[in-house]
């Protein structure tokens, strides 16, 4: 199928979205009128909720060209459900509707619909195969396991001020350096809070406040970030507009910085004429974006568009990282960036081969 028939899909179901959430939501209803009685209370606003997950998830998955997109939301949705008490087989069958649902609807509007059933039938496959439970993120062979471990549990006490104390006590001591407390305590950390949100095991609140709370902790520790000697080169650190998930670029610019990049973090959510305005100002050498999920590519391959598309920033080299990238190894090439990197330290490398390449 053409990349034209795809993003005609894709954007059908962007644009259409409500109205057949809805209609998927009301079939449900109407097949199942047992639900509110099954979960003790009136579950339609998170019937409708979910479908629009699935079609948003399924819409991104499209345009992209991958199905690994959508069959790797289904295991999110698989682990996530189920820390909710909903079995895999009343997610199997709320697919199954959307898939017939969005058949009946893309007749209506003369569009070929064999894409959808083929990923939504490779989604379903895969579903029984998928697990209902994440591995946890600390274990005890790793680096740090133990640091990670005391600060995971202050910070789900709310005891911000002893996680903060734990770190730095560790640093000023010389136990740890600061980036192994950024890969493996930070970053461990923060994937851990994310599989316990998935599991139902921490609220949305407390997700929040550890977040928060770490970036907190990571400023106290700039009086050894920015004492680095400078290299005279220059990084723009962004999140594409609609990423709400900044802690992961926040990291990597540190990173940049402790190893002598003037850094200018502009964290989430920034409009692409501020990202433009300040590569320029900044004479900047490299953009670095972010995307954590994987219905904002879409908005990363925009963006890089518009940077390539202005003169000004000809000579910027750009490179992206995140979750769906790693999902994809290739697909950085497809969004027209200059490389990819998995982690803070990779790119560190990356970005001094794209910069000053060795001539061989």
């Amino acid at each position: 199928m053409s990349n034209t028939t795809r993003i005609e899909i894709s954007h059908l179901i962007d644009v259409k979205k409500e109205f057949f959430a809805k209609v998927i939501t009301d079939e449900y209803y109407k097949q199942h009128p047992e639900l509110n009685t099954m979960y003790g209370k009136d579950v339609r606003h998170f019937v409708m909720q979910d479908n629009r997950y699935h079609l948003t998830y399924l819409a991104e998955a499209i345009a992209a060209g991958y199905p690994s997109f959508f069959g790797n939301y289904i295991g999110w949705a698989k682990v996530l459900l189920n820390g909710m008490n909903v079995t895999s087989e009343e997610l199997a069958r709320n697919l199954k509707l959307v898939n017939s649902i969005l058949q009946q609807q893309l007749q209506i509007y003369q569009v070929d619909s064999t894409l959808i059933d083929e990923y939504i039938e490779q989604g379903l496959q895969q579903l029984p195969l998928l697990p209902t439970e994440i591995e946890p993120f600390i274990e005890d062979a790793h680096p740090q396991a133990e640091l990670a471990q005391q600060y995971l549990e202050h910070l789900l006490q709310g005891k911000r001020h002893l996680a903060s104390r734990l770190i730095l006590d560790a640093v000023e001591n010389k136990a740890v350096n600061v980036k192994e407390i950024y890969l493996n305590v930070f970053q461990r950390t923060q994937y851990e809070i994310g599989r316990l949100w998935q599991m139902n095991q921490i609220s949305v609140a407390q997700e929040h406040y550890c977040t928060a709370a770490t970036q907190l902790i990571m400023s106290q520790l700039y009086t050894y970030i920015f004492s680095t000697d400078k290299q005279d080169k220059t990084m723009v650190a962004t999140c594409v507009g609609g990423d709400l998930h900044e802690l992961g670029v926040r990291m990597v610019a540190d990173f940049f910085e402790m190893e002598g990049w003037d850094t200018y973090y502009l964290g989430a959510n920034t409009p692409t004429t501020s990202i433009l305005q300040e590569l320029k100002d900044r004479s900047a050498d490299l953009l670095a974006i972010s995307v954590t999920m994987t219905f904002h590519v879409r908005a990363a391959e925009a963006l890089i568009a518009a940077v390539r598309a202005d003169p000004d920033c000809k000579n910027v080299k750009i490179m992206v990282g995140g979750y769906p990238f790693n999902l994809e190894p290739e697909l950085w090439r497809q969004v027209g960036a200059d490389a990819y990197s998995i982690n803070a330290q990779q790119a560190i490398d990356v970005s001094n081969q794209l910069i000053n390449p060795i001539i061989q």
